[in-house]
C-alpha cells in the first residue's frame, strides 16, 4: 500500500503598497490562547486542510476558528501551492474584515499582474 502525501502550501503575509501588514497588525493583538489558536489553523492550512474555509467574494476565503468571538483568517490563493493572508478578524466585524480582505486581495493581484 502507498499513500500519497500532499504537497505543503506556502503561506506568505500580505504587504500592502504602503508597507503595512494587516494581519501581521491583528495577530499581534491577539491574547496568547488566540493566537495559539490562529497558529494552528496556520499550520493546518500549510498541510491543504481548508475545511474550515469557505469563498467570501471576489476570489477570497475565510477561515472560521470555532472559538473565542468567531476567529477569522482571510486569504486568496495564488494557485495550488501559495495562499496569501490578507487580514484576520473576528465574528462581529466581519462584514468590514471581508471588504478590507477583498480590497487587499485586488491590490495584490494588480501588483502582481505589474511585476510580469
Amino acid at each position: 500500500m502507498s499513500y500519497h502525501l500532499s504537497a505543503m502550501i506556502e503561506v506568505r503575509e500580505y504587504i500592502d503598497i504602503d508597507g503595512h501588514n494587516a494581519f501581521a497588525n491583528w495577530f499581534h493583538q491577539l491574547n496568547a490562547a488566540a493566537a495559539t489558536r490562529v497558529k494552528r489553523a496556520l499550520a493546518r492550512m500549510e498541510q491543504g486542510n481548508l475545511s474550515n474555509a469557505k469563498g467570501v467574494g471576489s476570489a477570497v476565503f475565510e477561515y472560521r476558528i470555532d472559538f473565542g468571538s468567531g476567529y477569522r483568517i482571510y486569504f486568496g490563493k495564488d494557485g495550488k501551492a501559495l495562499i496569501i493572508l490578507l487580514a484576520g478578524g473576528t465574528k462581529r466585524r466581519q462584514q468590514r474584515d471581508i471588504e478590507s480582505a477583498q480590497g487587499l486581495w485586488q491590490e495584490y493581484r494588480r501588483r502582481k499582474r505589474r511585476e510580469r
